[in-house]
């Protein structure tokens, strides 16, 4: 990726993604376009997240978190180790809050669309299903529009995650 891993634009990108996370913005493919191809990219951007994710909310052991990334070369394990530790606690919080808020809304009415992108700016023959959608959440007495787009794996995860809650709720009756 970049000549030498552990190079501030590599430092800056993993921070960036914990800011994305932790509710500012996430880096910007425009900022990286020359760095990695669109479908790296996402791949990147997607599997960093999951990580970051992932090892703050299982709470996972600074060993088990390294294990995960052993595959990489040892100066990125380096940096996304340092960024994870550094920004654990705010990660966390982060998450706690988002969970905090799904908690105190209420599904209404939800809406969805298939679309195919043929294309990008980047690549001419993108070919990617993507879902839009788009729910209407009862908040605090208001109803929130929130627009969501998904990719097939992003898809798959809410319904693996639906899945799940559905069954603990079944256990709690």
């Amino acid at each position: 990726v970049w000549k030498h891993p552990g190079s501030p634009q590599w430092r800056e990108f993993l921070h960036k993604i914990a800011d994305g996370i932790c509710g500012r913005a996430y880096p910007r493919y425009q900022d990286y376009g020359n760095v990695w191809s669109l479908t790296e990219w996402m791949e990147v951007l997607e599997e960093t997240m999951t990580y970051f994710k992932t090892a703050v909310g299982k709470n996972i052991s600074d060993e088990e978190a390294s294990q995960q990334i052993i595959e990489l070369n040892s100066d990125y394990q380096e940096a996304i180790t340092k960024c994870l530790k550094g920004r654990k606690e705010e990660i966390r919080n982060a998450l706690v809050e988002n969970v905090h808020a799904i908690s105190s809304a209420q599904l209404q009415d939800f809406d969805w669309q298939l679309k195919l992108a043929l294309s990008s700016d980047k690549i001419s023959m993108l070919q990617m299903p993507l879902l839009n959608l788009d729910l209407d959440v009862r908040e605090n007495g208001e109803i929130k529009p929130i627009s969501i787009e998904m990719n097939k794996e992003e898809l798959q995860n809410l319904i693996n995650a639906l899945e799940a809650a559905n069954k603990v709720v079944l256990q709690l009756k």
